[in-house]
């Protein structure tokens, strides 16, 4: 395990900590990039995705785009910044890209990111496999609502950060391989995805931080114990509260996230005659590069 993420090492949790607490965004604004074509970066408009990734897990972009529907600006951007093997998982188009709009009819109107709903707290695929994580992603704006769909987003390392700060116990629970499960989602009688359990903070080989969480309370089991049952009330109290590290915004035409899987939400929206809210997401294996 990285020696700053380790419970045991807590020299170097404070070095850690003194870093990223030193090098992370104030502000919405300070994670903002203006970019010119998402399909075809600058090296310097890349270097400065780049870097706000590697300070805090997620930089905006804001590009002159506008509300071009073209698939290939989220998946060109992605490459550019190592996000290339995507989940083409059962919802996404043939590409591997999701178009998020209210669906008006089919299997998508099952699912919430396909409708006008809020949805609360979460990391994307959570419910995926341990060996199917997603690491990456990028969220492009077409369009958006008439009114509402903004997004509160948060980096994970800072609610791990803050979190092991009140109590490390609080991460010692969410580590545990049974941490959180998922259970098994089933169509016509039959299995359609097997019950997955894992953790909820995990350290990768390559020795970054990994999170899997959702704030639903429905298809999902937590551990039942009281150290797990008080991480998830401290968890549910954090994202609950004014941090001055959860950033609030809206994406609008030509605007997008890259991210490392960061804890993120989506209030409710309304669109009009006129105006139909389009998101396209990619979702990545990959981590964004170094900067």
């Amino acid at each position: 395990m990285t020696a700053h993420f380790d419970l045991g090492n807590p020299s170097a949790y404070a070095a850690w900590r003194e870093r990223k607490l030193a090098g992370h965004p104030r502000s919405l604004g300070d994670l903002v990039v203006e970019i010119d074509d998402p399909r075809s970066l600058t090296e310097l408009e890349r270097s400065a995705l780049l870097a706000r990734c590697s300070a805090a897990n997620m930089a905006l972009y804001a590009s002159r785009s506008g509300d071009d529907p073209d698939k290939e600006i989220p998946r060109q951007l992605g490459r550019q910044l190592g996000l290339v093997r995507l989940d083409a998982n059962m919802l996404a188009d043939d590409d591997g890209i999701s178009p998020l709009a209210v669906a008006p009819a089919g299997t998508r109107t099952e699912f919430i990111p396909y409708t006008d709903r809020g949805i609360k707290w979460h990391t994307d695929g959570y419910y995926n496999a341990l060996d199917r994580q997603i690491h990456g992603m990028v969220l492009h704006c077409v369009q958006s609502a008439e009114s509402g769909g903004g997004n509160q987003l948060m980096d994970h390392e800072i609610a791990y950060l803050l979190l092991r700060d009140e109590n490390p116990d609080f991460i010692r629970a969410f580590m545990a391989p049974d941490a959180m499960t998922i259970p098994p989602r089933l169509e016509d009688g039959s299995v359609a995805r097997s019950a997955q359990s894992g953790p909820v903070f995990s350290v990768h080989p390559d020795g970054h931080l990994h999170m899997r969480y959702t704030a639903r309370t429905v298809s999902i089991e937590w551990k039942d114990d009281a150290a797990t049952k008080g991480a998830v009330a401290a968890l549910e109290r954090l994202l609950a509260s004014g941090s001055p590290y959860i950033f609030r915004g809206r994406l609008e035409p030509g605007m997008g996230l890259v991210c490392n899987n960061i804890l993120h939400d989506r209030a409710a929206f309304k669109d009009s005659e006129t105006r139909h809210r389009l998101l396209y997401r990619a979702r990545s294996f990959d981590r964004v590069a170094a900067a």
